[in-house]
C-alpha cells in the first residue's frame, strides 16, 4: 500500500495529516496489518492534552493491546465516535480513518516527523524486506 505523501509518520506507526493547525491522527496500514482485527479503541476525551511521543490511548485487536503515541503536542478537539461501534474501520481503511483530532501547540512539530519515503524506508529496515 502506498503511504499518502501529504501525511507525516512516527516510528511507532501513527500518521498525522494537517488541516490548518488541526491534525488528524490515525495508525498506518503497517500497524493495522500487524495488529490484526481491531476490536476496541480507547481514546482521550475532547479537551484533554496530548504530548508528543507519549501515549494517548490504545488499540485492542484479536492479537494484542497496543499503545497509541501522539506525534505532536496539543489539545484533543475531536474523537472518532464511529470507532466505538465499528473499530474495524481502521482495518478497512487505515489511512482514511482518523482516531483523534488535535489542535497543535507547535505546528513546526509536523515537519520533523517522517515523510512517506522515510517511513517506508523505516518499515523496510524493521522488517528486513
Amino acid at each position: 500500500m502506498a503511504y499518502p505523501a501529504n501525511y507525516r509518520y512516527t516510528r511507532e506507526h501513527e500518521w498525522i495529516v494537517l488541516d490548518g493547525n488541526i491534525g488528524s491522527i490515525g495508525i498506518t496500514d503497517y500497524a493495522q496489518n500487524s495488529l490484526g482485527d481491531i476490536v476496541y479503541v480507547d481514546v482521550p476525551k475532547v479537551g484533554e492534552p496530548v504530548t508528543a511521543n507519549a501515549t494517548f490511548g490504545s488499540v485492542e485487536s484479536v492479537k494484542a493491546v497496543s499503545d497509541l503515541y501522539s506525534p505532536v503536542t496539543g489539545t484533543v478537539t475531536a474523537t472518532n465516535e464511529e470507532l466505538k461501534s465499528s473499530p474495524d474501520k481502521i482495518n478497512e481503511a487505515p489511512h482514511d480513518t482518523w482516531i483523534i483530532k488535535v489542535e497543535l501547540a507547535d505546528p513546526a512539530q509536523f515537519n520533523v516527523l517522517l515523510d512517506a519515503a522515510a517511513y517506508e524506508a523505516f518499515i523496510s529496515e524493521e522488517t528486513g524486506s
